[in-house]
């Protein structure tokens, strides 16, 4: 699950407790409703038995699964899988090594081909995107403001957090709203600027105007921090030859908008596209050697599995031969489901075709009995459940991948068809006129 970012009321409400009353009581109320279905709900805190391709098993249950982020299939792909024994005979499973003390080749491979996909001037590989934001935003913001987007991820506001404990200040700007960051740059006196902000948005599966924002944060002299872990390996370079929308080479939503990576740092994962354990930032090589001894999981913590990266190696390969082909197969599943969702007047925050779609609910105390439902008819989806979300957006993500089935796809839609005639989504036309309804 990829959360938003808590609302301020919650996190508020989450403070330790005073005297009086356990801390722990707390934190439960203000995550009451997303624990209630955690510790009863099937589609929560699953155990998975059994895969077969996309379909899964729970308990006697099996379900096609559309709520993995494996987006190009390189989960399931053969020739990745072939690749990785010959890596772990030359390598084993763990060098233990931190980056800083012992780093295999394997990290140099990698870090050569991602730079010359990106077309960045250089790039770092650690474990985690997690790791990469708690690290490096406090290094970059230093003791000045970072401009942060309300619905940024919650790991990005968990990393800002960390910067505001070591000095820096933290301000605010609307979702996907360029001018009012514009308005909060404008009136900053501090010098020291950066913008965090997601790249495709986890939740709606929409990418931001990044040429504005771009514009914006250049033009006062902020620096550009993007996380695009959801648009790595789907999105790319556009040319006019591409055979999809999604573009080419899916180098990331920084050459799908046709920018420079001027004053713009871009971080992504190899965890959703690429199916490995790793991630990495984007930046100029000074910076590179500067994380090299100033953040903490360089210096300190244990690598990925050999297995992780052999996946990447072998999936660079994968995806400059057969890339293209699979996120063709992947735009037109997520074409598929957004024509039906129109076809049935459902309502969904996707409008930009992306692979991520978010299907609010009508009314969001029915999130326990339409998620039993469609586990009922074998679907198997992520819950947005309040707090992750605001309660008008509660409802179930749909994510796509290549290696889903057509009949897989086919039954998605019956079971969107039933929901919908039994009045449980928010009608498209009813938001248009400004309703929920």
């Amino acid at each position: 699950m990829s959360p938003t970012t808590l609302s301020a009321a919650s996190v508020s409400a989450a403070a330790p407790a005073r005297s009086g009353g356990r801390w722990i009581d707390h934190w439960l109320d203000t995550v009451r409703d997303i624990e209630a279905l955690r510790a009863s709900h099937p589609m929560m805190d699953a155990v998975i038995e059994e895969i077969d391709g996309r379909m899964i098993r729970v308990g006697d249950q099996w379900l096609a699964d559309f709520a993995s982020c494996n987006y190009l299939g390189f989960d399931l792909d053969p020739e990745i899988i072939a690749a990785i024994p010959a890596y772990l005979e030359a390598w084993g499973t763990h060098p233990s090594w931190s980056r800083l003390l012992g780093s295999p080749v394997l990290y140099e491979e990698i870090e050569t081909q991602l730079t010359e996909l990106l077309g960045c001037e250089d790039s770092l590989v650690l474990p985690t995107i997690t790791h990469i934001h708690a690290s490096v935003i406090p290094i970059l913001a230093a003791s000045g403001t970072i401009f942060l987007d309300t619905r940024a991820h919650k790991t990005i506001y968990d990393g800002c957090q960390v910067a505001r404990s070591r000095g820096a200040a933290v301000r605010r700007f609307r979702f996907e709203d360029p001018d009012h960051l514009d308005e909060l740059l404008r009136a900053e006196h501090d010098r020291a600027r950066l913008v965090c902000m997601d790249g495709v948005n986890s939740m709606t599966g929409n990418a931001p105007d990044l040429r504005a924002f771009a514009e914006v944060a250049r033009r006062h002299g902020a620096l550009l921090y993007v996380d695009d872990a959801h648009g790595f390996g789907v999105i790319g370079e556009r040319d006019g030859g591409e055979p999809c929308s999604y573009g080419a080479r899916g180098n990331s939503i920084v050459r799908h908008f046709g920018e420079s990576y001027e004053d713009i740092v871009l971080v992504g994962g190899f965890s959703k596209s690429y199916s490995s354990l790793l991630a990495f930032i984007a930046c100029p090589t000074e910076v590179k050697n500067l994380l090299k001894v100033a953040a903490p999981p360089y210096l300190y913590s244990g690598p990925s599995p050999v297995a992780s990266l052999a996946t990447v190696l072998a999936g660079f390969q994968v995806n400059e031969t057969r890339g293209e082909q699979l996120r063709c197969i992947l735009h037109a599943h997520s074409m598929r489901v957004l024509g039906a969702l129109e076809e049935l007047d459902a309502h969904t925050p996707n409008h930009s075709g992306f692979p991520i779609i978010e299907i609010p609910l009508r009314d969001h105390d029915r999130i326990d009995e339409v998620g039993r439902f469609l586990f009922s008819r074998g679907v198997y989806v992520t819950l947005a459940a309040y707090p992750l979300v605001p309660k008008a957006e509660v409802g179930f993500r749909v994510q796509l991948t290549a290696a889903n089935t057509d009949a897989e796809v086919d039954l998605l839609i019956e079971v969107l068809r039933e929901l919908a005639e039994q009045g449980e989504l928010q009608s498209a036309t009813a938001m248009r006129d400004g309703g929920v309804a």
